[in-house]
């Protein structure tokens, strides 16, 4: 009986025929050769250079617009603020829909903010009511504490209050001015001894879905814009004599579809103070025009097909081998098999998107494009993982040989099980509802890997499969794939001799 070591030597012998490592190579090249066709053939619209989009204190990408009427802090502060009013108005785009209604989204905001200066993506803190979802604390865009709820009005207001002392920003909020309870505190590193300070108004687009192919949905946003009213503003600890300054923080008033509304500005009149904006002030990403770092994955899909075919016929020839053409494999040599295939496949991956993720990413902000930002071990995550997904995949596939022992079939039960599900969810074909099951239940919930989008509770998205959001997190769907790879596998090996009691016959190194 051969050593564990020699049998690996021996499949590894057998797997390195020219026909099998040229189409491992072939499937390395379909991926990154599609990634970057992806890479060059996406330029940035703009004639010359493109502004750059607003990026945050840690670099992501971030939308930062809103009005905002300020003045300067010292760096012990505090502004106090009464709120008795907020207000909205949505318009419903053309051809049928092109009336303006009043009404707030969920996260339309109007408060109070400090602010390092009015430069877009700086830090900030504010204070906040919303559209549906209360008072908040949010600052530097990732951010967010819940306070009370409900809404506000004349006859039941709303007192906020920001404190700051040096880089500590604290909220709170209160119902008759008196006793104030505390929303949230943010530690703001790296403060200039000047901050801004006073009352903004912001309101995102309103998202609608679209009903496309076979129930799918594609994005559609509608334009609105919200207003804050308040009274009773106090201010301690202003760092100058000057007064206040209204600025939008970001284009304000420039587009068509702003012309039919009310312009956004600051206004005061008769001892209360109407600020109105439109924007939004969060995270950012794909609705900034960024670019996710999958979508230079585009290849993925082709060159996983490739390996599943080589995965299959590494199995199933052995049971072509010998002089009867059906000589069993034993349990040692489909083991065996499982680690040659696995780690071929696994040192393909990591070649493949180590290279076309870096380089696409590169090629797409050197046309302009924005990337949606991601730690360097976020991006270590995606390449060791996805190459681990296809590993898994290449064995899951050398399972279903084993147990099949026919190539087509096991090539087509691979692909209805992995390449179908993920190819299907990647595009808006299917209902949100479907798309997700899919990638919970089949083994292609292991291209969670590769999400780098972060869905988050403030913000409104479309937040699907066809969008970029996998319904699991990437443990969880790599997970998944490992217990149907495991399972499939176990099968294989418990329908197999425990031994391969044959002698070696010439040949059995080919």
């Amino acid at each position: 009986m051969l050593t564990t070591n020699e049998l690996l030597r021996r499949e590894w012998t057998r797997f390195r025929r020219p026909g099998r490592l040229i189409a491992m190579a072939v499937a390395a090249l379909v991926v990154v050769t599609i990634g970057l066709l992806y890479a060059f053939g996406n330029h940035a619209s703009c004639e010359g250079p493109c502004p750059a989009e607003p990026t945050g204190p840690d670099g992501s990408l971030v939308n930062d617009q809103f009005y905002f009427l300020h003045r300067d802090l010292g760096e012990n502060g505090s502004i106090t603020v009464r709120m008795t009013s907020m207000t909205g108005t949505i318009t419903y785009p053309p051809p049928n829909h092109d009336q303006i209604v009043p009404g707030l989204v969920p996260w339309a905001k109007a408060g109070i903010i400090i602010k390092d200066g009015v430069r877009q993506g700086s830090s900030y803190a504010a204070l906040m009511l919303t559209g549906s979802h209360g008072v908040r604390m949010q600052y530097d865009y990732r951010h967010d504490t819940a306070g009370s709820d409900g809404g506000v009005s004349a006859k039941s207001p709303r007192w906020l209050r920001l404190t700051r002392s040096g880089d500590t920003v604290t909220g709170y909020e209160s119902a008759d001015g008196e006793r104030w309870a505390k929303v949230g505190t943010a530690q703001l590193s790296g403060l200039p001894k000047t901050m801004q300070v006073g009352l903004f108004a912001t309101s995102p687009g309103d998202l609608t879905l679209r009903r496309v192919g076979l129930g799918g949905a594609t994005e559609e946003v509608r334009f609105t814009q919200a207003g804050g009213v308040f009274d009773h503003v106090g201010l301690k600890g202003a760092a100058s004599a000057r007064g206040w300054n209204s600025d939008a923080v970001g284009e304000m008033n420039q587009t068509d579809w702003e012309k039919y509304h009310k312009a956004s500005g600051a206004v005061e009149a008769n001892g209360t103070i109407t600020v109105t904006g439109t924007g939004d002030i969060g995270p950012g990403g794909t609705e900034n025009g960024g670019r996710p770092v999958e979508r230079t994955l585009g290849g993925l899909a082709l060159g996983l097909l490739i390996v599943l075919v080589v995965a299959v016929r590494f199995i199933t020839s052995a049971y072509r081998r010998g002089p009867t053409g059906g000589a069993p494999v034993s349990r040692r040599e489909l083991a065996a098999k499982a680690i040659v295939v696995g780690a071929v496949t696994f040192v393909t991956g990591l070649l493949a998107v180590g290279t076309v993720i870096p380089t696409g990413l590169a090629i797409l902000k050197g046309n302009g494009i924005p990337v949606v930002g991601m730690s360097a071990l976020t991006g270590v995550r995606v390449v060791v993982g996805t190459a681990a997904v296809l590993a898994l995949a290449a064995v899951l596939a050398l399972a279903l040989g084993a147990l099949l022992r026919r190539a087509w079939l096991a090539v087509l039960a691979a692909v209805l099980a992995i390449v179908v599900p993920y190819v299907v969810t990647s595009f808006p074909l299917l209902t949100d509802g479907l798309s997700q099951w899919l990638l919970r239940a089949t083994p292609a919930a292991g291209f969670a890997a590769q999400q780098t989008l972060i869905e988050y509770p403030q913000v409104v998205a479309h937040y699907a499969p066809s969008a970029g959001y996998f319904p699991l997190p990437w443990w969880a769907g790599i997970a998944v794939l490992c217990a149907y790879t495991v399972m499939l596998l176990g099968l294989a090996l418990c329908r197999l001799p425990q031994s391969d009691q044959r002698a070696e016959r010439p040949g059995d190194w080919r």
